[in-house]
């Protein structure tokens, strides 16, 4: 960028490999105009997407409220249910090729993250909260402990079996959940804790992919909103 046409604007830096790396207003500059001007069949280019975009926002409309007056399990579990509406609200009006796209330079994409958060639901609920035997946890993406399989998508990748499948992962956690006491002290996984320590951290876990599915998906729709 040049200030007062002071100076020419920087040549890209090379990566390791000496293939040069796109700076992150270039990025978004071309894929606002890729959004622009879709070629026919794709997404953008039709109805489907506006239908999509549509189940979207209804997603989001129907996002539950965390309440106002209420206990320490409530609270957290009101806090947690509406940041999982939001993950699906956010991957709703996008089509299989643009959640399986890679837009930065690791693995990520919107469908790994369901994967990934899926399979994080089943580990922090089913295996550690529940005492589910490993065998029997029902692991769908990765073995529960290599999370690097779930990121690794077929070519064929479907959205709409991950957003399914999330959601009846989320069902199984509330499930698992219900009548603990966050005060209870747990003795599975790698060290004893809390209901209420998990609770908390699937807070944090799931609030850190919402706002990495933020940027994603205004890169690839131009959505945004909270």
């Amino acid at each position: 960028m040049t200030v007062g046409g002071s100076a020419p604007d920087p040549a890209p830096v090379p990566s390791p490999s000496g293939v040069p790396v796109e700076d992150l207003d270039a990025l978004v500059d071309r894929l606002a105009a890729e959004q622009q001007t879709p070629e026919p069949g794709t997404a953008g280019a039709g109805d489907g997407t506006a239908a999509a975009q549509g189940d979207a926002a209804a997603v989001g409309a129907s996002r539950p409220e965390p309440p106002l007056l209420a206990g320490e399990r409530e609270t957290l579990e009101g806090f947690l249910d509406f940041l999982r509406a939001t993950i699906r609200w956010k991957a709703e009006g996008l089509d299989d090729a643009q959640a399986s796209r890679r837009l930065v330079s690791s693995e990520t994409t919107v469908t790994g993250m369901l994967h990934h958060l899926a399979d994080i639901e089943r580990y922090w609920f089913r295996e550690v909260l529940g005492g589910v035997p490993l065998e029997d946890v029902g692991y769908r993406w990765s073995d529960g402990h290599d999370t690097r399989r779930e990121w690794s998508l077929a070519p064929e990748a479907s959205l709409r079996e991950a957003l399914a499948d999330y959601l009846a992962a989320t069902d199984q956690s509330r499930a698992q959940l219900s009548g603990r006491d966050p005060e209870e002290e747990l003795r599975g996984g790698n060290a004893p804790r809390t209901v209420r320590w998990v609770l908390t951290h699937m807070v944090e876990e799931t609030a850190r992919h919402a706002g990495q599915l933020d940027i994603l998906v205004e890169l690839l729709d131009g959505r945004t909103g909270e």
